[in-house]
């Protein structure tokens, strides 16, 4: 086989101040995902145990088999907004191991305004519900939940993609053969009550445990009745009258323990998640992965250089390797798992085009799952470009992707700019996960392109005012301040257009855990509906 040889210098002075630089960043966000655990909130946190109550992510580590890996997602959602008082949109999702089992767990975090649902929110909440779908996974509700942040109702309420859309998936998923499981530890409202209720099997808490479609100030209103919620809607009643619950227990490690119970006597079949072949570390420390990538962004790099520190033993396979350079295109493994890898080495041309839709023809014809890694400006432009078919040869490049048959990942490294999101697997082209660096950036231009043209634009307005220097200045000024703001990626990831931001040297890790999850998808079996009795 041909070995792949680094010619990235370890020991020079640029190397150093690159991995000094992302070791800033990864400083930067570890510290902004500590601070939305747990971080300015202490009363809520100290009512939330005297109630004898545990945090949401107590709860997934109580829940997931020992030693196992947990891959929360989009951990800094709504980071940055609304004055920063609802730290991961209120809910932690992620996939854990229980029993077994891969799970979608799904929990409300009760100290972050009651756990009530923001735009963010439902958002996360629907991705998780997506990705559990796709992957074929049991999904795990530790519901603590106040329903919809009612000053924003027009927000979360009546849309297509709004609150009442994880309804209707959790009703599809169920009758898709994928279990939904609810535990409830506090009060549910309104829409809150119906993601246990609609529910396969539901666990609830003595004493704490409430669900009820209305409260009791709004039954008060409503028909004039005086009740507690305890009698109204509490785990006793429910377990014992209404029926409503499957499972009384007495606290939540007991809640947890029932939850085990039910995945592990629920004869829920996948296969196993084991690689098909042996797993070899790359020969390139992972580390480098810090130094690899420039810290100025008008610095080019060699994908193949990131791809050597991402992949078993640094082993790969170049398609094409004289052809359109401007993309990279191999074949590897990740922890086993065959890939097939797209990586940018600049602007995207016709030749590169047409060389990534060919691969990914190959990787659909041999079932290897794709994944992109993004650092890219965009098609082509110009007149040599239009000449050779651009418009026709990017488009097939896009159609290819768009309809891939296996699996497709991606990981935000760099730039992400206009179709080049597109056509290398951006959020709107729905890849089975999306994960960015810290120094990702999303936006439909560079700042620079953005600028020249709205100058541009306003020079050759039509209006009657004529443009003035002071006027172009203002355009330039606030044109740069919005890119600014918007290409930060802690605004990407705070509106969920990537699953969650991670350390590179991270990267291969989790892409062994996506992977292993795509290799292991059940065929399911013919669609049967679980109706509450």
């Amino acid at each position: 086989m041909a070995v792949f040889n680094s010619k990235i210098n370890v020991t020079s002075d640029d190397y150093r101040d690159n991995s000094r630089f992302y070791q800033q960043l990864i400083e930067r966000l570890q510290l902004e995902q500590k601070k939305v655990i747990a971080d300015g909130r202490d009363a809520q946190i100290n009512r939330h145990r005297e109630r004898g109550k545990l945090l949401p992510r107590e709860r997934i580590d109580m829940l997931v088999d020992t030693n196992t890996a947990f891959m929360e997602l989009s951990t800094l959602a709504a980071w940055g907004q609304y004055n920063g008082g609802v730290p991961s949109a209120g809910v932690i999702t992620g996939i854990g191991i229980i029993e077994g089992v891969p799970c979608m767990i799904v929990a409300n975090d009760a100290t972050v305004k009651a756990g009530s649902f923001f735009p963010e929110t439902i958002k996360k909440h629907l991705r998780a519900q997506e990705i559990a779908e796709q992957q074929r996974l049991p999904c795990i509700y530790l519901v603590d939940c106040g329903g919809g942040y009612l000053p924003m109702q027009d927000k979360f309420f009546p849309d297509r993609d709004s609150f009442g859309n994880t309804f209707f998936r959790q009703c599809r998923m169920s009758h898709m053969g994928l279990p939904q499981i609810s535990a409830v530890f506090g009060g549910c409202t309104a829409g809150g009550a119906y993601i246990p209720a609609l529910s396969d099997d539901l666990v609830m808490v003595k004493g704490n445990a409430r669900i009820h479609l209305g409260g009791p100030s709004i039954v008060k209103i409503a028909i004039n009745e005086n009740i507690d919620g305890e009698t109204l809607g509490g785990a006793e009643m429910h377990s014992r009258i209404s029926g409503v619950s499957d499972q009384l227990v007495d606290d939540e490690p007991a809640a947890m323990a029932m939850i085990r119970e039910v995945i592990a006597k629920g004869n829920f079949k996948r296969p196993a998640m084991l690689s098909p072949k042996l797993s070899k570390a790359p020969r390139y420390d992972v580390n480098e992965l810090l130094g690899v990538v420039s810290r100025d962004r008008k610095v080019p790099y060699d994908a193949r250089e990131v791809i050597a520190r991402l992949v078993d033993d640094s082993d790969f396979h170049e398609f094409k390797p004289l052809y359109g350079s401007e993309i990279i295109a191999v074949n590897a493994a990740i922890h086993g798992y065959p890939i097939g890898i797209i990586g940018n080495n600049g602007p995207i041309t016709s030749a590169a085009s047409l060389k990534a839709a060919h691969f990914i023809e190959t990787c659909n014809q041999r079932d290897i799952p794709i994944l992109f890694l993004q650092n890219v400006t965009g098609y082509m432009v110009g007149k040599d470009a239009e000449h050779n078919g651009i418009a026709k040869n990017s488009a097939k490049m896009v159609y290819a992707m768009a309809t891939a048959r296996v699996p497709r990942m991606t990981i935000m490294i760099g730039g992400s700019y206009g179709a080049g999101n597109y056509g290398m697997c951006g959020r709107g082209f729905w890849p089975d996960f999306l994960f960015a660096w810290p120094t990702a950036e999303v936006a439909a231009m560079s700042a620079d392109i953005c600028t020249n043209i709205l100058v541009e634009l306003r020079k050759n307005s039509v209006s009657s005012d004529k443009a003035t220097a002071d006027d172009l200045t203002k355009i330039e000024a606030d044109t740069r301040a919005m890119f600014d703001k918007q290409n930060d990626p802690y605004y990407a990831t705070s509106r969920l257009w990537d699953d969650g931001l991670i350390d590179p040297r991270d990267t291969r890790d989790v892409l062994g855990l996506c992977l292993a999850l795509c290799a292991s998808r059940p065929e399911l079996p013919e669609p049967y509906s679980v109706y509450r009795m």
